[in-house]
């Protein structure tokens, strides 16, 4: 066998491979000695097929299996002696002229192959002690236990009808009835009886709640609106239609009175329990948020301490992603980047960025566990299939057989459970200080925080 290197740029390298036709002929022989007591053909005794018969039966496709195997095996003795780990699946370029691929089969030429690849680049860890992480830590105070039972007072307070002839204002809920058409012609679930409706809540399409504002119990308009773009009913998606919507009854919302009978109204036995509930609750929200800060911190260290050029293939992988997911988004929103204070090739700049600087932190995150041994169990992917199918209540089943049947759903399932023990496991080893900070500190660019990491 003969190996030539014929391109070493950065991360990329190709190779050109020949294997002698008497090699090849060597090991297809040795598959045939082993078919000859497997194989049954009429006029022969079990294991009494003579090997040259044999040959000329499946001469072609034995040694089709021969060079895949022999492909294969080349490759990863060759990439394992170089100490190369791969960013993707290596690109083979075989002969594809038909008498060349003839002659191969027949085992009258030499294989020969070239094998094109990209590598990750040798990844030096930092020593993690010497990283200093601040921790923000928020105690739940009285306001704001009072403040969360107000907001769910407000999402179960009563509705009371207005007085005949009031006018619906935002805020106020309306039941209506109403049939949707498209083009003039009804489509399937276009049509409700008795829907409640709460102006301003965003319950329903973009544009409709608000045409509600000013009818009256009694009155029927046309609301004109457009699905989105990204609606989960593909023929109905970015559709424009029309709802001849008829409104039956006006209420405004009343005041829930905070006490024992409406903690009761929750399943509570009293208000106190509902303020132990409320404080329990935001003291689980803080520390999420408090774990994705430190989390946020931890990843900027790790990012500042490795610098390297990441694999281009994966980098434009995960841009691509990204850009598309974005694009989808302003096309169902109507946005365009002038709305955002920017420019298209501004902001394709900006996600390369994000996009190398996530591909170079999942790499180092995989060094970190790979030299550490850090793994998940099946009993953690168990548990995390679990939690995802309590979030469907009724569709429980539905869930675990999807991720059961699904490799690249659990994997995806797998991944963050990962990324989360490395975290810890660095975070053990550095040092991790805390500091008292408001809420509103807490939870200050969050959003920006998520989309950057």
């Amino acid at each position: 066998m003969q190996v030539t290197e014929t391109l070493n740029e950065g991360l990329k390298h190709e190779f050109k491979i020949s294997v002698p036709a008497s090699d090849l002929d060597a090991k297809a022989d040795a598959k045939l000695v082993d078919l000859k007591d497997k194989v049954r053909l009429n006029g022969f005794r079990p294991g009494k097929v003579p090997v040259a018969h044999l040959k000329k039966i499946y001469g072609r496709s034995v040694m089709a299996e021969t060079i895949d195997q022999t492909i294969s095996d080349t490759n990863r003795q060759l990439f394992e002696d170089r100490g190369f780990r791969l960013a993707g699946e290596p690109k083979i370029t075989m002969p594809t002229e038909k008498d060349q691929v003839d002659e191969l089969l027949s085992g009258k030429t030499d294989l020969t192959y070239t094998v094109a690849i990209e590598v990750v680049p040798p990844i030096q860890l930092a020593d993690f002690k010497s990283f200093s992480v601040e921790k923000p830590v928020v105690e739940v105070s009285d306001a704001d236990v009072d403040d969360a039972i107000k907001r769910i007072a407000e999402g179960s307070r009563p509705y009371n009808a207005k007085a005949e002839g009031t006018k619906a204002e935002k805020g106020d809920r309306v039941t209506i009835s109403f049939k949707g058409t498209i083009n003039g012609e009804a489509f399937e679930g276009g049509t409700g009886e008795g829907i409640q409706v709460v102006i301003g809540a965003g319950q329903f399409i973009p544009g409709f709640e608000e045409q509600l504002i000013g009818i009256g119990s009694g009155e029927t308009r046309t609301l004109k609106v457009s699905f989105p773009k990204n609606y989960l009913n593909d023929k109905l998606a970015g559709q424009p239609a029309e709802f001849e919507t008829t409104a039956t009854l006006i209420e405004a919302p009343g005041e829930a009175t905070i006490d024992d009978e409406f903690a009761k109204t929750l399943g509570l036995e009293s208000l106190d329990k509902l303020k132990e509930a409320a404080r329990e609750r935001l003291t689980a929200e803080f520390a999420g948020a408090t774990r994705q800060k430190v989390k946020r911190a931890l990843l900027d260290r790790l990012d500042e301490s490795h610098k390297f050029e990441a694999p281009p293939s994966l980098v434009a992988e995960e841009f691509n992603l990204m850009w598309n997911s974005i694009k989808a988004e302003m096309d169902s929103t109507g946005k365009t980047f002038a709305d955002e204070n920017t420019t298209e090739d501004a902001a394709k700049e900006e996600y390369q960025k994000i996009a190398d600087r996530r591909v170079r932190l999942g790499l180092v995150l995989s060094e970190i566990g790979e030299k550490n041994k850090i793994t998940v169990t099946d009993d953690e992917v168990s548990r995390a299939v679990i939690e995802r199918a309590r979030q469907m209540p009724g569709r429980e089943k539905e869930v675990w057989d999807y991720y059961r049947s699904n490799a690249q759903a659990l994997a995806q399932l797998r991944a963050p459970i990962y990324e989360d023990k490395v975290v810890d496991f660095v975070l053990e080893l550095a040092n991790v200080t805390e500091k008292k900070v408001t809420k509103d500190e807490l939870f200050k660019d969050e959003d920006a925080e998520k989309t950057a990491a």
